[in-house]
């Protein structure tokens, strides 16, 4: 028993949230960091946007070629206008990052707290550390007017997933997202067409993604389809400091 309970010590906090139900108070206290999670983060990301953000695994290095196409697509999403906002770790979130930042454009990262410590990487120029997976999650998907999936692993399918849901429900407009890589999706794609065909979803819904292995064909997809269709501009920046608001 001593051993599962120094195990529960080192757990983090939301995997011992969702190990099963706690005390009221500590179920309170919970809710409470929760609040204070997400306060924080909107007071230090209010003045981002416009973003895009760039899914991908955190596996590949620089020697990746996969590395070097996310340089290119954060590259020519910055020379767009856009903030390029990522998880903020390495591989694919480094490589977008990268790019942004080299092609003196703006780099942001929204990093998860692990106990392996993911630590941000060297490409940004704000970055918040996050302790809570969901709302990571909610921060990639709130300020960006489009999605770009790099390839990756079960952290990017989910990211895709989810944003494809709000799209399809409607929780979000209908934004524009990106799979990069058909050799590399093939399969996710195919078994797309495969829950079309079987009308476990809207063959609609088949339009709501769009498959490249260009950098020019995402520009332009998203040029119109988020730059032109929501008409973004950049407008000024009005910091409050007393909400603890910085540019």
């Amino acid at each position: 028993m001593e051993n599962n309970h120094n195990h529960n010590r080192l757990q983090p906090e939301e995997s011992r949230f969702l190990s099963g139900p706690l005390s009221r108070f500590k179920e309170l206290l919970f809710t409470f960091r929760v609040q204070y999670s997400f306060i924080r983060a909107f007071r230090k990301m209010h003045f981002i946007g416009p973003c895009v953000t760039v899914f991908g695994s955190a596996r590949f290095d620089n020697s990746n070629p996969f590395y070097k196409k996310a340089e290119q697509v954060g590259a020519a999403l910055a020379n767009m206008g856009f903030t390029v906002m990522t998880g903020g770790g390495p591989g694919i979130m480094e490589a977008a990052n990268k790019g942004a930042y080299e092609a003196g454009g703006y780099s942001v990262g929204c990093n998860i707290i692990l106990p392996f410590e993911q630590k941000p990487n060297l490409y940004l120029h704000k970055w918040i550390n996050i302790r809570y997976f969901f709302v990571r999650k909610f921060l990639l998907i709130k300020y960006s007017y489009a999605f770009v999936v790099m390839p990756g692993g079960m952290g990017t399918l989910d990211e895709l997933f989810e944003s494809i849901t709000l799209i399809q429900t409607k929780m979000i407009q209908n934004f524009p997202v990106v799979i990069f890589g058909s050799e590399y999706h093939k399969e996710l794609c195919e078994h797309i067409r495969i829950m079309a065909k079987n009308e476990s979803i809207s063959p609609k819904d088949m339009e709501l993604l769009f498959v490249t292995d260009s950098v020019e064909e995402m520009a332009n997809h998203i040029k119109t389809h988020a730059i032109e269709r929501f008409k973004l501009v950049k407008k000024p920046q009005n910091p409050t400091w007393w909400f603890g608001e910085k540019k």
